[in-house]
């Protein structure tokens, strides 16, 4: 599927770069030369959608005569980039001060980001679409010159290219906005102020690569972007994983959803480890089948036919985390993390060992090292409890 989509793509790119015949200088920018800039602007707008889209809307605005500035399109106009790119200035100085701020009092404001470059990549998509038509408008001159003098001057193929190019373009897009939004996802995981800064300093030296190589070139600026997107191709299924376990999670404790979730037959849990050959972080449910195993069922990409596996036929057990549950694959050699159940299901622990057939809760990392400390002053056994 991942080489399809690559081909796909490459001959999409080749077909979007083409620069029809010349007849006339009629456009004073050839055709090439508006796709080349405009696939630097989709990508750069992918990497970082607020700043992007933004910084590219202001750009036109100051480029627009005064007279003509009316007609640019809404992502253009001051009221939305001026906007845009204080927001994006009020997230630059946060992150200035992230290595000052304790990771406490930062995390919350990641936590926040996250939702923010999520809402603001949906915003963007919108401006994906006119941005690609107004691209495709320049040959129009051009393909009604070359038609002309074959007697078909009535002809516009502009409108076909913006049908066939636009999916094109926001397929480029999403394919590169979930593996950078996947930065913003390990951000928030991560427990170092000193790797959030590397992260986010990698993820802005990506997106001026992309600026400088255009203003460079934009037949260069359009070669390093499409290198780009063939690293983003293979890395986004795992990017699109990350995302939703990272949205799952930060959206459970961000609302205080476990106070308000009833356990159901088939709770939702992601994968804690490659099974069967499904990765890690895949999204399902799990229950007992037919024959009375444990069951995990999945759709690939989210949209694609149910597949179920079966989980090892060992002995299982629910574990109490600190933030969520788990499900323990219970061997001789110990105790191995099988499943991730989201926040939501924080302290329903026995109602998700009852509806899974199992009789063991047993305490996992921090709660393990409470219960211990607690043994170990005498304050109580720290023993497995039946559910």
């Amino acid at each position: 599927m991942k080489r399809g989509l690559t081909w796909l793509i490459l001959s999409l790119l080749v077909l979007g770069l083409y620069t029809p015949p010349r007849v006339e200088a009629a456009n004073p920018k050839p055709p090439g030369i508006a796709a080349a800039e405009t696939l630097s602007q989709v990508t750069g707008i992918a990497i970082s959608p607020l700043l992007g889209v933004g910084a590219v809307g202001a750009y036109r605005y100051i480029q627009t005569p005064s007279a003509q500035r009316a007609k640019l399109s809404w992502y253009a106009q001051p009221w939305f980039w001026g906007p845009a790119l204080l927001i994006v200035g009020l997230c630059f100085v946060k992150d200035a001060l992230g290595p000052a701020v304790p990771t406490a009092l930062k995390k919350p404001f990641d936590v926040i980001e996250v939702f923010e470059n999520k809402l603001s990549g949906l915003v963007a998509t919108g401006a994906i679409v006119p941005m690609a038509l107004d691209m495709f408008k320049t040959f129009a001159p051009d393909t009604q010159a070359g038609l002309a003098g074959a007697g078909f001057a009535a002809i516009d193929l502009s409108g076909l290219w913006g049908a066939l190019m636009v999916p094109f373009a926001l397929l480029v897009y999403g394919v590169v906005f979930i593996v950078s939004h996947a930065i913003n996802i390990l951000i928030l995981i991560s427990p170092f102020a000193s790797v959030d800064a590397a992260l986010k300093s990698f993820r802005l030296f990506l997106l001026s690569t992309v600026a400088g190589t255009s203003l460079l070139s934009p037949k260069l600026g359009a070669f390093w972007s499409i290198l780009i997107i063939l690293c983003c191709i293979p890395l986004a299924g795992w990017a699109l994983r990350l995302a939703i376990f990272g949205h799952t999670f930060a959206w459970d404790l961000l609302t205080f959803a476990r106070t308000r979730t009833q356990v159901d037959q088939a709770p939702w849990a992601f994968l804690a480890r490659k099974v069967a050959g499904v990765p890690r972080r895949t999204l399902g449910r799990i229950s007992r089948d037919a024959a009375g195993n444990l069951a995990f069922t999945y759709r690939q990409w989210l949209v694609m036919p149910a597949r179920t596996i079966t989980l090892p036929a060992n002995r299982h057990a629910v574990g109490r985390g600190f933030l969520h549950p788990e499900l323990l694959e219970v061997t001789a050699e110990g105790t191995d993390d099988i499943l991730d159940f989201p926040p939501r299901y924080n302290t329903h622990e026995s109602n998700l060992a009852s509806g899974l057939g199992l009789t063991e809760v047993q305490d996992v990392g921090l709660r393990a090292a409470l219960s211990w400390l607690k043994e170990l002053l005498g304050f109580g056994p720290a023993t497995p409890q039946t559910a």
